[in-house]
């Protein structure tokens, strides 16, 4: 994992963190968070080389639409909490690059759920290309850390 490489290179910047977050929800509260636990040696790491954290998930599959009971909110709620610090909720996920690029070192957003946009799931590659031009502003940097979502 990340924690345990040299990634010189990272320090200070802004990373762009896709994290597996699909918890299980049950009215709206977070049923088990081992999917959330296991992210934190990735974001702990990424805070302590002074990185500004942008982590996109998603949850469920609303099919590029709001549907409330899938949103992130719970989970960034519960991600301040194991993190023991303030995770901003970014709603407009495509609208936030303003509010991520005055994050100061150190700080952590969550973007909300990303298969809210129709084009994250699209066969369009043209589609998907749009979402990623758009979602590539958020940080300097990309890491994939969705080690929950690897089948064999």
């Amino acid at each position: 994992g990340v924690q345990t490489c040299a990634l010189p290179i990272l320090t200070g910047k802004r990373i762009f963190l896709r994290c597996d977050l699909n918890v299980p929800l049950k009215d709206g509260v977070i049923t088990d968070d081992g999917r959330i636990k296991a992210s934190l040696p990735t974001i702990k790491y990424l805070i302590s080389k002074g990185c500004t954290v942008v982590i996109a998930a998603h949850l469920g599959r609303p099919k590029g639409e709001r549907k409330p009971e899938l949103s992130l909110a719970p989970v960034a709620k519960r991600l301040s909490e194991l993190l023991g610090q303030e995770v901003k909720f970014l709603s407009d996920i495509t609208g936030s690059q303003s509010v991520a690029n005055q994050m100061k070192a150190g700080e952590v957003a969550l973007l909300e759920n990303i298969r809210y946009e129709a084009f994250e799931t699209s066969k369009d590659e043209s589609e998907r290309n749009v979402l990623a031009q758009k979602l590539s502003e958020y940080g300097e940097a990309f890491i994939s850390d969705e080690i929950g979502r690897a089948h064999v």
